[in-house]
């Protein structure tokens, strides 16, 4: 009787031995995916019972290609192939509206997002989707500051600082990352849970739960504890608030097939024109990524 109760016991560790999957990134050198991002974003600021709405929308194309692999990462590179921004004020009507394909010789903006597109940058791939190095981001910036013709060497300096803040090495990493960035350490049963860290602009606490997995694809899902800080020369914002993400990934190469992500966030702004005066400020942003070739 002993002897069926371990062997019993033995059998019942095996199923959850094997019921376990191993979640992460199997790419091969030379795959290629491009991938379709759309982001919308609403600001919303109140003061004496007035409101100032900005929206944003940015369209991009990226294309990732990996340029090698070994036993724990991988050397992928990142190219933007398409680049649309829109941002719209209730107050003063339109603000930004650039077609990075469509470059306007007498538009400075345009010429400075047309020289984006079709320059590469790299980045180093962990397994379970981290972001361990960008290089490239800065060269990337400095061709994109010089696009822009102006001679002034103050000025320009002025505009790569704050270019830097979208385009530079940390800020692609740490951008790209809530894209790439969706897999646990460990190998895990369906609906277990792990958590995870992004930094920069956003700073999330994700929750992670692996949702289920066929031969085609992986689900996964989050939520997380969210907080923003911006500090530039103009506006400073301090808001938190929580995310939720929800993710198809391809089950065999690991890569997102579509990813949905929506913010909710609250807290103050500051404008310098208008002192320390705080600001009740809102964002509400839905993020998606759609892979449409591979």
């Amino acid at each position: 009787m002993k002897y069926i109760a371990s062997l019993f016991l033995i059998t019942l560790l095996s199923f959850s031995v094997y019921g376990q999957t191993n979640l992460q990134y199997n790419l091969k050198k030379g795959d290629v995916f491009l991938v379709k991002q759309v982001a919308k974003q609403t600001i919303t600021q109140s003061l004496e019972g007035a409101e100032h709405v900005l929206n944003n929308s940015i369209e991009g194309l990226l294309e990732f290609t990996v340029l090698e692999q070994t036993a724990e990462n991988y050397n992928v590179q990142l190219i933007f192939k398409d680049l649309n921004l829109n941002i719209t004020s209730s107050i003063q009507g339109t603000i930004m509206d650039v077609k990075a394909k469509e470059v306007n010789e007498s538009d400075m903006q345009s010429k400075i997002f047309n020289s984006l597109l079709d320059s590469p940058v790299q980045m180093l791939l962990a397994k379970n989707g981290d972001i361990l190095e960008v290089k490239g981001g800065d060269s990337l910036v400095t061709k994109m500051s010089n696009a822009s013709g102006i001679d002034d060497e103050f000025s320009k300096n002025m505009m790569k600082k704050g270019l830097e803040k979208e385009f530079g090495s940390e800020a692609l990493s740490n951008s790209y990352k809530q894209m790439t960035f969706i897999y646990p350490d460990i190998k895990v049963n369906v609906e277990d849970t792990w958590t995870n860290e992004y930094t920069g602009k956003l700073e999330a606490t994700n929750t992670w739960t692996f949702l289920g997995q066929d031969e085609v694809k992986t689900e996964l899902g989050a939520t997380a504890e969210v907080t923003m800080n911006v500090t530039d020369p103009n506006t400073s914002m301090k808001l938190s608030g929580k995310q939720e993400t929800m993710v198809k990934a391809d089950a065999t190469s690991g890569f997102i097939l579509n990813m949905e992500v929506e913010s909710s966030l609250a807290g103050t702004s500051v404008i310098t024109m208008m002192g320390n005066q705080e600001i009740p400020t809102t964002i509400l942003s839905t993020t998606t990524y759609e892979l449409i070739k591979e």
